[in-house]
């Protein structure tokens, strides 16, 4: 019966243009910026998911891994094909076959190799988000927000109650009307003081946010470590081999085997006329 109560009344509202009851302007503004923060908070979550791992399956791996306590076996937890790892095997294959006495094949081991310590690096920074930034933030919008946005729902279902009965006064008992009235503010009470709170404690967002850029700070310090220490191995490999000496290009006699000799000799005997 409340339920249709309710439905009577937004009809009304949204139909004949009756007015309900309005909120104070302090209200309507908090429910402005919760309601702005949820939505920032949902693309955030999404975005934030696609910016540490792109690829969708490891997305899945991802929160697997993040349960894992950090250090632990990380530098085999790789399930996926990723980029670094993929470009780092490939150098390392054939610059084994190439062999350290090649120039190149050399210096793909050392670029393979530091490829394979980016992967490692990289994957500790997905997860290091994942745990200090997502998954707290995950939290703020499945608990904190979630819970504010069942108050406000309360809190309209009661003022449409509330503004049905006070419409039809004489229909409906006083003391409904009354109650109704009491519920509504109670609940409003309740939605007012969630939303508060949760906004004047919005420095923890800040500190999560804070926190997303340390780990990339780290991140990408020790990514540019890595290439730095690559960048001096593979200038040390240039340097050494501008000091050796070019070798001159001698042809070299193609070697035949004794049966190519023969066949070799009959035939220039038989173009010359004689029989062996």
């Amino acid at each position: 019966m409340k339920q249709l109560l309710k439905a009577s009344q937004v009809i009304s509202e949204k139909i004949n243009g009756i007015e309900g009851t309005k909120l104070d302007d302090h209200f309507l503004d908090m429910e402005r910026k919760v309601d702005l923060t949820n939505k920032a908070v949902s693309e955030i979550l999404l975005k934030a998911t696609e910016y540490i791992q792109p690829n969708p399956a490891y997305r899945v791996k991802l929160g697997v891994l993040s349960a894992v306590p950090k250090g632990h076996n990380q530098g085999n937890a790789s399930v996926c094909p990723q980029p670094e790892g993929l470009l780092g095997d490939c150098m390392l294959k054939y610059g084994h076959e190439l062999g350290e006495d090649s120039t190149f094949g050399g210096a793909l081991i050392d670029m393979g190799t530091a490829m394979k310590l980016m992967l490692e690096v990289k994957e500790s920074f997905d997860i290091n988000v994942k745990q200090t930034f997502i998954e707290p933030l995950q939290l703020v919008h499945d608990e904190d927000l979630k819970q504010i946005s069942h108050h406000l729902k309360r809190l309209e279902g009661r003022r449409l109650d509330y503004d049905y009965k006070r419409r039809h006064v004489g229909k409906i008992p006083d003391d409904e009307i009354a109650q109704a009235m009491e519920k509504f503010e109670e609940s409003k009470v309740v939605a007012e003081k969630s939303m508060f709170k949760f906004l004047e404690n919005d420095v923890e967002q800040v500190i999560q946010l804070a926190l997303f850029v340390q780990a990339a700070l780290d991140y990408h310090q020790q990514s540019a470590d890595i290439l730095q220490l690559l960048q001096r191995k593979l200038r040390m490999r240039i340097a050494a081999a501008s000091t050796l000496g070019r070798n001159n290009f001698r042809p070299r006699p193609l070697r035949r085997c004794p049966s190519a000799l023969n066949i070799s000799s009959a035939s220039s005997a038989k173009s010359k006329g004689y029989e062996l």
